[in-house]
């Protein structure tokens, strides 16, 4: 008999065989094609013995299998010519799931846990399907999130199954459902306990079940309809391309192949369903959306929750106590989220009062909290016990990690950093959480400027994923270690950069809300500035977003900068703009009820009618695309820019800082993965252009220039 090394086969007295996955050290069971491989010649096994009656395809382990193995994946995106050949070498599990259903042998899916993607379409293609009735079985094609379509049988057998109407939403969304929502659905035919679901699925087995699927019997009908001449189809159709297109902006090429490829399918018999599944499946992803995607959410983003940038050689220690100082905003989500992390949190300000804000927002977060379900009034109670307001230094002795969030003001953060390393041990760490003022700066003000280091979260803390790790020039490997360390312990996605002023994220999102003020100075109408901006895929224009952060902020920003450096100080491009915003018209923002927006006490926001006058419109308006492509391209020239000054040491982090800081398009990978998308000689040519007609700052950098000459991508190169 075959040797297995990712699945077992086990033939039973009672004439049922049961295939069991157990991929070597993964817990989830990544499918992949050795692992196709090995179910195809454990099918072989079953189908020759004439003693075998059935077949149960469960797990191993608690979970049942997770769907492609993504690396893989990636490799044969990036190895292919074009969608024909991608097409060619990914037949495996689609044509693997199709012999499972017609071979003659009944077979039933135990799915003892999380069944998701290809881990779905493989259940989906056996012909009973029991579920462990259980909160963390939960069952889904999320294949949209990566830019793909379920490209082994999802778009044709879940509609099948239970009717597009039905089965649309969950392709589209890819949600993941609970036990319960896929019993009620049709997507399984029973629940049981853990313990019981090969027992269920014996049962079923044993009692002769004729080995034909639905769709292979004869007159079969999808439920609902499927037909195009159907009104009532055409109607939630028309609707879904509607949605799709509201949803998109036609930047996300994968919920529309998903429409396509179900309807097309539905039309013909499954094996035809199936190719034209697999060959929507293969222009996704010879595409660069898809790559983008995978590479950047799901790769890069897995090495960077696993602390790819931690220092070897560190052991890791433990923070029993964290110290917060400042309760505003930031300070009380830190501590909210280190007490939600399970660390006793002391949180520093100058009157109990304003220390008490911290345990307040707590309870607001945690009263959110409990009313969705996702945490008991028992563990909201444990975790507002460990926030602790202090107006005391003194308190915070033995915390072995501080994160300072106070104004933004050099004499204060200098004041309490000196008090804070009074207190706390001589190997603490204290981090700052400014956003924009030098780290290594910051540091003359400790007396231990190797255990100094920044670290700027992002508001709200407990629902940003992004921390921003920003190294001094005398930061040492053990603070960063311990940075990242508490960075996984709160649950965020980390980023290391290297200090400047501004970082990273806030230097290059600044530039965003810059081209946004100069488009409104040239005369573009302020709707296609916020409209490009939305078009092209950041949450909000770049007006909107000004006025969120507060105006006055940013000119305080720009006053700080021109202090500091002095003669070799150049305002931003948008200075005019922003200096009669705040010092003419004391229109700051929304918190001051004025800015770009104008916000009624009741009903929406609207663009200030006002913007007419001040900045009137130009006679001839650019094209969408034009502005879409400033409000682009002048983000990824400042990030290229970091690159080649050595802010950032990998386009990776830039990536992920993008997309998870400000929300730069994820279709485009991130802010660097984005030219790669465009190429580096395309994007260069388009730089210069943009510079002679619309200034310097669109000149590319010599990194850029290089890259094109020499015909590579910037994530190869790296």
């Amino acid at each position: 008999m075959a040797v297995f090394e990712g699945i077992r086969l086990e033939f039973g007295s009672d004439g049922i065989a049961v295939i069991a996955l157990d991929v070597p050290g993964a817990p989830l069971n990544p499918l992949s094609d050795a692992i196709v491989a090995e179910l195809d010649g454990a099918l072989d096994a079953v189908v020759a013995r004439e003693d075998v009656r059935g077949l149960v395809i469960t797990s191993a382990k608690p979970a049942f299998a997770a769907g492609w193995n993504l690396k893989e994946l990636v490799g044969q995106m990036e190895s292919a010519r074009d969608a024909a050949d991608l097409y060619a070498q990914t037949p495996g599990l689609s044509r693997f799931l199709r012999r499972l259903e017609t071979c003659g042998k009944p077979s039933a899916a135990a799915i003892t846990g999380l069944a998701l993607g290809g881990g779905l379409e493989l259940a989906l293609a056996c012909h009973y399907r029991v579920l462990a009735d259980d909160p963390s079985a939960v069952v889904g094609l999320p294949e949209v999130k990566v830019g793909l379509l379920p490209g082994a049988g999802g778009t044709q057998r879940l509609p099948r199954l239970i009717g597009v109407e039905k089965a649309l939403p969950l392709m589209l969304e890819g949600r993941s459902v609970p036990p319960r929502e896929a019993l009620a659905l049709g997507i399984v035919h029973e629940l049981a306990p853990a313990a019981d679901l090969l027992a269920r699925a014996r049962a079923w087995l044993a009692a002769g079940p004729e080995p034909l699927q639905p769709w292979d019997r004869k007159g079969f009908v999808v439920p609902g309809g499927a037909s195009l001449l159907d009104p009532r189809m055409v109607g939630l159709l028309t609707g879904a391309v509607a949605g799709v297109t509201r949803a998109t902006h036609g930047n996300y090429p994968a919920p529309a192949a998903i429409l396509a490829s179900a309807y097309e399918g539905l039309q013909l018999p499954i094996d035809r369903g199936l190719a034209i599944e697999r060959q929507y499946f293969a222009g996704l992803a010879s595409g660069p959306v898809a790559l983008n995607l995978v590479r950047t959410m799901f790769i890069n983003k897995g090495k960077a929750d696993k602390l790819a940038r931690r220092p070897a050689g560190i052991a890791p220690r433990e923070v029993t106590k964290l110290g917060v100082l400042g309760a505003g905003m930031m300070g009380a989500g830190l501590a909210y989220a280190g007490a939600r992390a399970g660390i006793p949190v002391a949180v520093l300000d100058t009157t109990p009062e304003l220390a008490a804000r911290s345990l307040d927002y707590a309870g607001r977060v945690l009263g959110r909290d409990q009313k969705a379900g996702r945490i008991s009034a028992e563990k909201a109670q444990q975790v507002l016990a460990r926030v602790r307001p202090t107006t005391d230094f003194a308190d915070l002795a033995g915390s072995e990690f501080v994160i300072e969030a106070v104004f933004e003001d050099r004499a204060i953060k200098a004041d309490v950093t000196a008090r804070a390393e009074a207190v706390i041990d001589a190997d603490a760490v204290f981090a700052s959480n400014t956003s924009t003022l030098p780290i290594s700066g910051l540091a003359e003000a400790s007396a231990r400027p190797g255990n100094f280091i920044g670290m700027h979260f992002f508001s709200p803390v407990e629902r940003m994923p992004l921390v921003e790790i920003i190294r001094g020039r005398q930061t040492a490997d053990v603070a960063l270690a311990r940075a990242l360390d508490l960075a996984k312990r709160l649950g965020k996605t980390p980023i290391v950069v290297n200090d400047s002023r501004g970082f990273f994220t806030s230097r290059v999102f600044a530039t965003y809300c810059y081209e946004g003020q100069v488009l409104l100075s040239e005369g573009v109408s302020p709707a296609l500035i916020e409209n490009a901006g939305r078009f092209a895929g950041m949450p909000v224009g770049p007006l909107a977003v000004m006025d969120e952060v507060s105006l006055e902020l940013q000119y305080k920003v720009v006053q700080q900068t021109r202090a500091d450096l002095g003669a070799s100080f150049e305002y931003p491009v948008s200075w005019s703009v922003l200096r009669r915003f705040v010092e003419d018209l004391e229109r700051t923002g929304r918190k001051a009820g004025a800015g770009f927006y104008e916000y009624p006490p009741e009903g929406r926001k609207f663009l200030w009618p006002g913007l007419a006058t001040e900045f009137p419109p130009a006679a001839v308006q650019p094209s969408l695309e034009d502005v879409k492509r400033r409000l682009l391209y002048i983000q990824a020239l400042e990030a290229a820019r970091c690159l080649e000054e050595g802010v950032l040491t990998h386009p990776a982090d830039g990536d992920l800082g993008s997309i998870l800081g400000w929300g730069f398009p994820s279709w485009t990978g991130g802010v660097l993965s984005f030219v790669d998308t465009v190429g580096a000689a395309r994007f260069v040519e388009d730089c210069e252009r943009l510079a002679d007609w619309h200034g310097p700052r669109f000149r590319p950098p010599q990194v850029l220039v290089d890259l094109a000459r020499a015909g590579k991508r910037l994530h190869a190169a790296a």
